[in-house]
């Protein structure tokens, strides 16, 4: 898509994506966190972050204990978004093949046909990622970074939409694997799941009293209200979102102050900058602004950054929290007027 300057320092896109009627997408978008909501309670963020994701068409890492809803949370949203779903429980004996789909031998034909992984879906579920070994996380690069698995030589393109939400545990690490962060730098936000406060699990301590069945989203009331036509609809306005170079350089002095900052031994890579410029422009986007604002670079600083640094061993023996120093960063780099 070309770009021109449409006055002083604004860059908005040319062509027929400018005209795009985007507020339908929007509402129906908006909606599909109140469809969320019936099944799941007091995850309104995670689930922004997602369709933020899936806006921007990225792969969420979802950080949290077990017991927090995160697979509820993500077949609930496929199906308000109307969308295909698949789980893979990562384990250590799960291979390559079981992910990406593998060349199975047919008796009848004498040939060989190629089987069709759990990856071939819209909304791939990763449950517990770093508990399956280095190549068989790596299995899920090509698929996350290309849209594509490669089997013998021939590529096979994913459903459109694509996204992968790979669950981590926080609290355990005995027999895993962490991810190296060349792959983590591949997830597009790295959300948190938090326990839900006293009058949330309340309402969830209610409903499964009422007879709630998480397997049945139906019976919770859990709709389709959106599907893949919006989503490319929403895509194609927020490619429309107005960004002034004053924000663009403000995303810059972000990243690198995250180079600089004594606390880290690794900072935030260009790919991390360009990632935080498309979360923020989907964001104004479900805001329901054409531009960019600073107070959405800082929204989605700490999802979009957190995963892509690393602490000095002396910084983590001291108990410092990479989501403080980020922080301290959104504090003192200078917000532009």
């Amino acid at each position: 898509m070309s770009e021109q300057s449409s006055g002083p320092g604004v860059l908005s896109p040319v062509g027929p994506n400018s005209q795009v009627d985007d507020d339908g997408a929007r509402q129906a978008l908006l909606a599909v966190r109140r469809e969320v909501a019936k099944a799941v309670v007091g995850q309104d963020a995670t689930v922004t972050g997602l369709l933020i994701a899936l806006l921007s068409q990225g792969h969420v890492l979802l950080e949290g204990v077990p017991g927090v809803a995160k697979t509820l949370l993500v077949r609930a949203l496929s199906s308000a978004l109307s969308l295909d779903t698949k789980r893979v429980q990562f384990t250590p004996d799960l291979m390559p093949g079981d992910v990406t789909g593998s060349l199975v031998y047919d008796a009848h034909t004498s040939e060989f046909n190629f089987r069709e992984g759990p990856v071939f879906t819209n909304l791939l579920l990763a449950d517990e990622i770093n508990r399956t070994p280095p190549k068989t996380q790596a299995s899920l690069l090509e698929a996350m970074e290309e849209r594509q698995v490669s089997v013998d030589g021939t590529s096979r393109r994913l459903p459109a939409p694509f996204l992968v939400a790979a669950t981590q545990n926080p609290v355990e690490y005995e027999g895993t694997y962490p991810l190296p962060e060349a792959q983590l730098d591949r997830f597009l936000l790295k959300l948190t799941m938090p326990l839900p406060g006293r009058g949330e699990e309340i309402e969830v301590i209610r409903r499964h009293a009422a007879g709630f069945d998480p397997r049945d989203l139906a019976a919770a009331g859990v709709r389709a209200v959106a599907g893949a036509e919006d989503l490319q609809r929403a895509r194609e306005a927020v490619a429309g979102v107005a960004v002034e170079p004053e924000i663009i350089g403000y995303i810059v002095d972000l990243v690198r102050a995250t180079r600089a900052a004594p606390s880290f031994q690794l900072g935030v890579s260009p790919r991390g900058a360009s990632a935080l410029l498309n979360t923020s422009r989907s964001w104004a986007w479900l805001s329901g602004r054409p531009f960019v604002t600073p107070d959405d670079v800082k929204a989605l600083a700490l999802p979009c950054l957190r995963h892509r640094v690393a602490l000095q061993p002396e910084a983590q023996m001291d108990g410092v929290r990479v989501d403080d120093v980020l922080g301290s960063i959104l504090a003192s780099v200078p917000v532009p007027r």
